[in-house]
């Protein structure tokens, strides 16, 4: 719950807000009252908003028009979208609750920090070490050894710290010997992994996520992998051992990388991109797309050459 001055805070909106009622939730147009904040990042949208009941309007600041009418619902914004999750953030009812639940399975010499929440069925190998505030939700397994920072999310069902897929091969019989996976798994503070995502610990050092990255559902990261800070990851995108992926990197879905590549900081790899083992990628903010993956105004001129044969 929040004042209108307080939400004005919280989202950094221009000016002083007129008082108005409290805020409860957010919502969407069709379902708002006067608790209720929405959020407008075109004219159409904002027009639509202020002819709703929401009790507050967070609006592109571009919007704002002289002459336009006044409404005291309206607070003004650099961006709407990310101040409208700023705000459902803030206001969302705390629903976890500190503790680990009685069928936990807590192996030996393991930390656990305060305000954390452990949910039914997590498994704790032995020497795990869990930050402050964090949630780790139903049936997550985190393996030996594997250490994460405060405010990780962990949804249900993810394995974290898991055996890395590599093996020697006896070029004599062909057999396969698994190479050593005695290293370990760091998650830094703030990251997010969803649901059934898999992380693997490193071979001999360590597998790293940075600070701020988020992993979607059904995503798997190899042994030795290092992810940078802020880091968007989307559902099934798999990346195999010893690839590294830079800050702010934004991965799309079903994104596929081979062993020892490189996604340099700021790329963007479109959904069902294909990185090439030991290729780098590089170019802040550009958009890579295709199998394997190329830039994007030379991967549409692919596709239409193929489309004249």
């Amino acid at each position: 719950m929040a004042m209108m001055r307080e939400l004005a805070e919280w989202v950094k909106a221009e000016g002083r807000p007129a008082d108005g009622g409290e805020i409860t939730r957010v919502s969407g147009l069709q379902g708002a009252s006067a608790d209720a904040v929405v959020f407008a990042m075109e004219q159409e949208s904002l027009d639509a908003a202020v002819g709703s009941k929401a009790g507050a309007i967070l609006a592109n600041a571009k919007l704002k028009r002289d002459g336009q009418p006044y409404d005291a619902r309206i607070l003004w914004v650099r961006d709407a979208r990310l101040a409208f999750s700023v705000g459902a953030s803030r206001l969302a009812d705390k629903t976890m609750e500190a503790g680990v639940h009685p069928t936990a399975m807590v192996g030996r010499d393991v930390i656990i920090g305060s305000g954390t929440a452990i949910g039914p069925g997590v498994v704790l190998g032995d020497g795990v070490r869990i930050g402050a505030n964090c949630d780790i939700q139903a049936r997550v397994t985190i393996y030996p050894g594997v250490v994460l920072g405060d405010k990780v999310v962990v949804q249900a069902g993810a394995v974290l710290g898991s055996t890395g897929f590599g093996y020697a091969r006896d070029s004599e019989t062909g057999e396969y010997v698994l190479f050593p996976q005695q290293g370990r798994l760091v998650i830094e503070d703030m990251v997010e992994i969803g649901a059934n995502s898999t992380i693997d610990r490193g071979a001999l050092d360590e597998t790293r996520i940075g600070r701020g990255t988020k992993i979607d559902n059904l995503v798997h990261i190899g042994h030795n992998c290092v992810i940078g800070k802020n880091v968007v990851i989307a559902a099934q995108t798999g990346i195999s051992g010893s690839s590294v992926v830079e800050d702010g990197a934004v991965l799309g879905g079903q994104v596929g990388i081979g062993e020892h590549a490189t996604v340099g900081e700021g790329v963007i790899l479109g959904g069902g991109a294909g990185v090439l083992s030991g290729k780098k990628m590089r170019g802040k903010g550009e958009v890579f797309w295709g199998r394997p993956a190329r830039p994007l105004k030379e991967y549409l001129r692919d596709l239409a050459r193929l489309r004249q044969r």
